[in-house]
């Protein structure tokens, strides 16, 4: 199993940037798609972003891409996502999710996930 343990999140004025982190315990890291997800009240979970197993590959949904970086440090067990220029509409609850076998950006595909941290973008 993996753990996931999300920071980082908090408020912040429109415009501004917000660094998460999501760090994972109990297996090796490096073997493991890991994605950005995030929830309104409200509203389903929605997909963010996600990168592959080496960080080699990384796919945005269209909402944040040019806006948002994904990255990871296996180094580290970590991964995490830059956002920049943020707006109103990137108020959630964010979370990191890991799955050993599938990269996509279907929430229901992924094993393992976070408790979730609050991101919230005042006007």
């Amino acid at each position: 199993q993996v753990q996931l343990v999300e920071s980082g999140g908090g408020l912040v004025q429109a415009g501004g940037s917000l660094r998460l982190s999501c760090a994972a315990s109990g297996r090796t890291f490096s073997d493991y798609f890991m994605g950005w997800f995030r929830q309104a009240p409200g509203k389903e979970r929605e997909f963010v972003a996600r990168i592959t197993w080496s960080g080699g590959s990384t796919y945005y949904a269209d909402s944040v891409k040019g806006r948002f970086t994904i990255s990871r440090d296996n180094a580290k067990n970590t991964v995490y996502l830059q956002m920049n220029s943020l707006k109103p509409e990137d108020t959630a609850v964010y979370y990191c999710a890991a799955d050993s076998a599938y990269y996509g950006s279907n929430a229901g595909s992924y094993a393992y996930w976070g408790q979730g941290t609050q991101v919230t973008v005042s006007s």
